[in-house]
């Protein structure tokens, strides 16, 4: 079975838990085993989103993720960059797994948003996923799905 890593950082953006839950069922439903590796907030966000682990039930700090993480664990890295720390994250998790890697950005501020992309950009070869959004998850989650159909292919 493929296994994909989702990495969440600071849970500041409301549409982050949304979308993490709705990428971990596309993700699923796509054949993959899902992890999501999370700071504590973002974690307990999840726990409460869904209690039953109908759809996250593979968890880790990531922080502990990171110690432990070799290339070649996972077949997919899907980053959550909504802040400098989070493109810091993305970029390190990408360059230890050396795999297919799609980066969510998403940002109120066109120049941080534009900003965000141009680091990820000069620092990997990964997919960009780039929205305005923030309260409201449905341009990212719009873009997302292209990028998901343009996977399977």
């Amino acid at each position: 079975m493929k296994k994909a890593l989702i990495l969440l950082g600071c849970p500041e953006s409301p549409a982050q838990t949304p979308m993490a839950v709705y990428a971990a069922y596309k993700l699923t439903d796509m054949g993959y085993d899902v992890t999501i590796a999370s700071n504590p907030a973002a974690m307990r966000l999840l726990d409460v989103s869904d209690p039953e682990e109908q759809y996250v039930n593979n968890k880790i700090d990531l922080e502990s993720c990171l110690e432990n993480l070799n290339e070649g664990d996972y077949d997919l890295l899907l980053g959550f960059v909504h802040k400098d720390a989070a493109v810091a994250f993305f970029v390190t998790f990408y360059h230890v797994l050396n795999t297919k890697s799609i980066a969510l950005i998403f940002e109120k501020d066109p120049s941080q948003l534009e900003d965000f992309e141009k680091q990820v950009s000069e620092s990997t070869e990964a997919q960009i996923v780039s929205a305005k959004a923030y309260h409201n998850p449905t341009p990212i989650r719009v873009k997302f799905d292209r990028a998901l159909e343009q996977l399977e292919d």
